[in-house]
């Protein structure tokens, strides 16, 4: 299917505001330049109770966490968050728009966790303060007046190969026990194997092929790396067993099939997999609302999908 009018606007002014392609740029550079994108979009940001800047014990060091308090009862649940940007790009910052969102119409506690990124730390830094970060949510329930029993985990393209690996470490540890996994467009192959890869290399927004290799080799150690499952959970022996997922998918995406086999995998593996495939749309639309319908509309799935799986 063609692009979406909608998006055809967004690559047109993407184009006059000249964006430089991320595999141009130095990491900093890319940095600056997602920051200023998303500063741009975020003008009349949803309104929360609170926001609440914590700082937790980590692997090396503290990891940065942002809480979001929703408007009105308490909340009883948490989400925990992870923004995307190929693990090297992004921040609380970039993603606080859809962070609010989550949690305001959730109406659930939103932890928003801001884990090391490559090149300066590389994989598997962002794993494990990820995981810290889950652990903490859940070791601390009862001073954040949430119910232990009622998490899940969500992330956007690096965001939700890190929400895809904590489903399947929580899985191996034990616990957390998730209620659900909400993976958006996430990452699940860094060996790059779908079909999607050629068919939206370029010519699709700023996530292209050779932007895909850029983020690859600053987030791993080396190449060989995408064979391990904490890289690339699609490469895990096993699915049984971990938390329901709700994967949000782009058609004109390199991402696209990462989604799609992740998804089949699942339910090969007999866990529930409700999966949302928006026409026209590109990598990153999710957090175009509200100026691309597809946005607002794939924003109301994912938190009509929390709010069922989080009900007590």
């Amino acid at each position: 299917m063609a692009l979406h009018p909608q998006i055809q606007q967004v690559l047109k002014a993407m184009a006059e505001a000249k964006l430089q392609p991320i595999e141009a740029m130095t990491p900093a550079a890319a940095r600056a330049q997602m920051a200023a994108v998303a500063k741009a979009r975020n003008q009349h940001p949803t309104a929360v109770r609170r926001i609440e800047e914590r700082r937790i014990p980590g692997a090396s060091g503290g990891i940065p966490l942002r809480l979001y308090w929703p408007p009105g009862p308490a909340p009883k649940a948490a989400i925990v968050y992870f923004h995307g940007g190929g693990h090297v790009i992004g921040s609380l910052d970039t993603h606080d728009g859809v962070a609010r969102n989550l949690c305001a119409g959730v109406g659930a506690l939103v932890v928003s966790v801001d884990y090391r990124m490559g090149p300066e730390h590389r994989f598997p830094a962002a794993v494990e303060d990820s995981f810290a970060a889950l652990r903490w949510t859940y070791d601390n329930a009862g001073e954040l007046g949430i119910d232990a029993d009622r998490l899940a985990v969500s992330g956007d393209s690096a965001g939700g190969n890190l929400a895809a690996v904590l489903a399947i470490m929580a899985r191996d540890a034990g616990g957390p026990r998730l209620r659900l996994q909400v993976l958006v467009y996430p990452v699940t192959d860094y060996s790059f194997s779908g079909a999607s890869y050629e068919r939206y290399a370029e010519g699709y927004g700023v996530l292209t092929k050779a932007a895909m290799a850029w983020f690859r080799g600053h987030y791993l150690n080396s190449a060989a790396e995408a064979a391990d499952w904490r890289a690339s959970p699609l490469k895990a022996a096993s699915f049984a067993g971990v938390a329901p997922a709700f994967i949000v998918t782009a058609e004109c995406d390199v991402l696209h099939d990462d989604g799609i086999a992740y998804g089949a995998a699942l339910r090969r593996a007999g866990v529930v997999v409700e999966h949302r495939d928006y026409a026209g749309m590109i990598h990153a639309f999710f957090g175009m609302a509200p100026m691309v319908d597809g946005a607002v509309d794939a924003q109301r799935d994912v938190v009509a999908a929390l709010r069922r799986a989080l009900r007590a």
